[in-house]
């Protein structure tokens, strides 16, 4: 960010062994029937049965599908705040923000397009908004178009643009309307075009 500041990426989790173990089995087990039959396929109990653990360990550890499928989703996304946070411009720093916020989205809909049965199971209800995931990106999109334009209300049109990269519209756009992934990408391109007013430094003197 050319800032010094560093966005709460996600983290792994510290466990007992017997809880981390319990916890491998869960998602190893999850990430193979998501797979096989997709995660809106996919009961809590099947989970259980196919993982050797009791439903109760398994709610205790997860609470519902929704966290069940964002903690399957996590190393995804791991790469992906990794990428934006200190990857290689544009999605990383040292490009000008209006152009990280185009390869920003454009890495959020590549990720869709593999995972999206999977992010829509877990972006179910509030659990997209309450998710720590969202939060680094709507900070990290805030802080973007906050360097585009200081004049802009940031914090506002971190979530509206974040609204145009939900799992719903996308499934929507690609599935339902038929639009090609290329197009979907050029319609984020002009969105952001059309929201950040990008101001040429001025000189002093």
């Amino acid at each position: 960010m050319g800032r010094g500041f560093e966005l709460p990426q996600l983290a792994p989790d510290v466990e007992r062994v017997d809880a981390a173990r319990n916890r491998e089995l869960i998602l190893c087990a999850a990430r193979r029937l998501f797979q096989e039959r997709g995660a809106g396929c996919v009961s809590m109990d099947e989970v259980a049965g196919a993982a050797g653990v009791g439903k109760g360990t398994l709610f205790r550890r997860f609470g519902s599908r929704a966290s069940l499928a964002a903690a399957v989703l996590s190393e995804h996304e791991r790469a992906l705040q990794e990428g934006f946070i200190r990857g290689e411009p544009p999605l990383g720093p040292g490009a000008p923000a209006r152009e990280r916020l185009i390869a920003f989205g454009e890495a959020m809909l590549d990720m869709l397009e593999v995972h999206s049965e999977l992010i829509l199971s877990a972006e179910t209800g509030p659990a997209r908004f309450a998710h720590p995931a969202y939060a680094v990106h709507r900070l990290h999109v805030a802080l973007l178009l906050g360097e585009a334009d200081p004049a802009c209300d940031a914090e506002l049109l971190a979530d509206t643009l974040l609204a145009a990269l939900g799992a719903e519209l996308f499934v929507y756009l690609r599935k339902v309307r038929g639009m090609s992934l290329a197009r979907v990408k050029a319609g984020w391109g002009q969105l952001v075009g059309e929201v950040v007013v990008q101001r040429e430094p001025t000189g002093v003197g």
